[in-house]
């Protein structure tokens, strides 16, 4: 029998708070190389539908974490044409396997479990990184992953103001959203400049390929969170960012090295500190004056914590429905 878990029903067994300790150990595992976390491919797919361009990129990522009790592999669809078609740009489906025996456990609406990790990433960032409490946060990007990111600095810190920048339209909707959901003051702003201006945490959420702001704009002290990009062809933040940081992390220093923010700068895997570093204590912030910035291109042990955690809660619960494949 597979349970098969919906997106409603990840909706009502996923909560912020419980999900921040999961995920940060798991960062923990991967660090200490408790986990297997294979080569993810990712492929231009759709070619040949519509013309002859890619319509999106699919994504395969599996991963184990030592003594877990299933193994995950996520099968991912990025699609920019989405937002055209009122459809999530990311699209993900999760499959648990018993590590045991090898028997299918669970299928996962993998969508809602991607955005919350993710988010996550950026809550554990915020809250051992930020140079100040409460955080003034500009977020440039207003999509899916921007309100998550919101949603779990928010949970894992204290948020005084949120900024949201993006040159639609959907900037007024998300601030909307936030400031109802958190209760805290969220404003819409009409340029890049001004998100980044006196935040003291900037994120970016975005499909970029080129920068989407200035270093030149950060304050001292400010912590830059960068979601976005994962491909050599994208690219969210400039040289100078980079060449004012003090310290720049990784959740995986070896594929950070390789998406587009970094090709641009002179810098290489080994200059890279590995963000589980700060979670065991071996680095971290110096002094409230440096620049920080933290780049992320995700990892499926984080899917499979996240997967296992939702998917425990599914069993204790008797939620979603078991069939036979």
């Amino acid at each position: 029998m597979v349970r098969l878990i919906s997106d409603d029903d990840v909706a009502s067994l996923l909560d912020i708070e419980s999900l921040l300790p999961v995920v940060r150990e798991a960062f923990v595992k991967q660090g200490r190389g408790e986990v297997e976390r294979p080569d993810r491919p990712h492929f231009p797919v759709g070619t040949g539908i519509v013309g002859d361009s890619p319509l999106g990129t699919g994504l395969v990522m599996p991963a184990y974490i030592h003594g877990a009790r299933y193994y995950a592999t996520k099968l991912v669809g990025v699609y920019e044409g989405n937002a055209d078609r009122g459809l999530p740009t990311v699209n993900a489906q999760i499959a648990l396997t018993e590590a045991e025996t090898g028997l299918p456990a669970g299928f996962l609406a993998g969508t809602r479990i991607t955005n919350a990790r993710t988010g996550c990433i950026g809550g554990i960032a915020a809250a051992e990184l930020a140079a100040s409490s409460p955080v003034k946060l500009g977020i440039i990007g207003a999509g899916t992953q921007a309100r998550w990111q919101a949603r779990c600095i928010a949970t894992a810190t204290d948020v005084e103001s949120i900024r949201v920048y993006s040159p639609s339209d959907s900037k007024d909707e998300c601030a909307d959203e936030l400031e109802s959901d958190l209760d805290v003051p969220a404003t819409p702003v009409e340029s890049a400049a001004e998100a980044v201006a006196d935040a003291t945490v900037v994120v970016t959420t975005t499909t970029a390929t080129s920068p989407v702001f200035s270093g030149e704009a950060l304050e001292p002290g400010t912590l830059v969170i960068a979601i976005g990009a994962y491909t050599s062809e994208m690219r969210e933040l400039d040289r100078k960012t980079f060449d004012r940081a003090d310290k720049t992390f990784a959740d995986v220093p070896e594929e950070v090295a390789e998406i587009g923010d970094l090709l641009a700068t002179d810098l290489g895997e080994s200059d890279l500190v590995p963000l589980t570093d700060v979670l065991e204590d071996r680095v971290g912030r110096d002094n409230d004056r440096e620049i920080i910035v933290v780049e992320s291109v995700g990892s499926a042990v984080l899917d499979a914590a996240t997967s296992e955690f939702v998917f425990e809660r599914a069993v204790e619960t008797e939620t979603s429905e078991e069939v036979e494949l």
